[in-house]
């Protein structure tokens, strides 16, 4: 059995975070639900953490602050950025994937949180590349440098 992808799923509405943390649970994902931003910033310190989901509007440090420590931390971590307004999205953030909340059905959440762990994780290691005419094994492509 493969070991369970770990989300951090921060939202101050206790409502969407519990429907959010069923919806991924069902799914397979381990989640670490919290309802405030600094608590979930130094949960994420702990390790252990393969993705964020995040709501834009709470109290004290909001999503994108959330984001950016997040990132400061470990660059590599995906992060999306949910909100109920989406004019919100127009200045900078360092979210990976921002989704207006009620836009978006929850099979999208779910696809776009499973490419950016497939991403993170990066191809598969192993396999040797095949070309399709032929079907036979094919040695990666070699880079000649010019001699002048």
């Amino acid at each position: 059995m493969k070991p369970k992808r770990t989300i951090l799923c921060v939202d101050d509405n206790e409502q969407s975070l519990s429907i959010r943390k069923v919806m991924l649970e069902t799914r397979g994902y381990r989640v670490l639900a919290y309802n405030d931003a600094r608590q979930a910033l130094e949960r994420f310190q702990q390790g252990g953490v393969d993705l964020v989901l995040t709501d834009l509007i709470m109290p004290g440090i909001d999503g994108s602050k959330l984001i950016e420590g997040v990132k400061g931390l470990s660059p590599e971590t995906p992060a999306i950025l949910l909100s109920g307004r989406v004019k919100i999205y127009e200045r900078e953030t360092g979210a990976d994937v921002f989704l207006a909340k009620g836009m978006d059905a929850p099979a999208d959440l779910l696809e776009r949180i499973r490419l950016l762990l497939v991403r993170k994780r990066g191809p598969k290691r192993g396999h040797t590349r095949v070309h399709a005419s032929t079907m036979q094994p094919q040695a990666p492509p070699q880079h000649h440098v010019a001699s002048a």
